[in-house]
């Protein structure tokens, strides 16, 4: 149930378009619905302005798909995350309507459109090429939430004049997500340009000394340059959410 989706229905029944007892039957399902298996949390976009999303992890193509089927029935935009393509083969033929970004490895269900409602841009921004996947995994989930999202990829420190050459971009941006593995300096670099909120990815881009993104996390973490956010390695979805929220305030 989305605010937008409450407020129609009990505008019907002020005006009297609806009875009471049929508008009870719509709110049946608030909080949560049962599927046995999985309980869809039909109540968070009014808690929290953000709808559930479903990791794919763990959960097999059938599942995944009926949670899907569930959330859309109640008039919600879907997004699940972390979509292999064996996964997203088998979806679409339970839910042909599926549409699958194999680059962030997600898959979207649209049945509503998306108003534009941040107050700004979003620039997503990549040192490399090969942090694309989370980047993108970011960009989408901040799209879906109502966000205008400019991209600016592949400008890491080993060729900090392609970032430099952007300087008029990262001043417009009202938010920045920042994606970089290896030794994850680009959000300081970044941080020390812009006076708006940047947050931070690392990813589990690099060589054996990177652990697998730890380096990266460790030195967002430690940043010299005051007022970034640090979210998990590859957690482009958790960037896109904390981005998004900044946009709306």
């Amino acid at each position: 149930m989305t605010r937008r989706a409450l407020q129609e229905l009990l505008d019907r029944v002020r005006r009297g378009e609806i009875a009471v007892d049929a508008a009870l039957d719509a709110l049946r399902d608030l909080p949560f619905a049962d599927l046995a298996f999985a309980k869809p949390d039909l109540h968070r976009e009014l808690r929290t302005g953000q709808p559930e999303v479903i990791l794919a992890t763990g959960k097999s193509a059938q599942q995944i798909a009926q949670i899907a089927q569930r959330l859309a029935a109640d008039g919600q935009n879907v997004l699940v995350t972390r979509v292999d393509q064996g996964q997203a083969e088998a979806l679409l033929g339970f839910v042909p309507a599926l549409r699958y970004h194999a680059d962030a490895r997600i898959v979207v269900l649209q049945v509503a459109p998306v108003a534009v409602s941040g107050k700004g841009v979003i620039l997503v921004i990549t040192a490399g090429t090969a942090d694309r996947g989370v980047a993108e995994e970011a960009a989408w989930t901040a799209e879906l939430a109502g966000n205008t999202v400019e991209r600016l990829y592949d400008v890491g420190v080993a060729g900090i004049h392609r970032l430099l050459d952007n300087r008029e971009r990262l001043a417009s941006a009202r938010v920045l997500i920042v994606v970089a593995g290896m030794e994850g300096a680009l959000p300081s670099v970044v941080g020390g340009l812009v006076d708006k909120p940047v947050v931070a990815v690392p990813t589990s881009i690099g060589y054996g000394a990177s652990l697998g993104g730890l380096a990266a996390l460790l030195a967002m973490l430690n940043s010299c340059a005051a007022g970034i956010t640090v979210v998990n390695i590859d957690n482009g979805f958790g960037a896109g959410v904390a981005a998004s929220r900044m946009n709306h305030l």
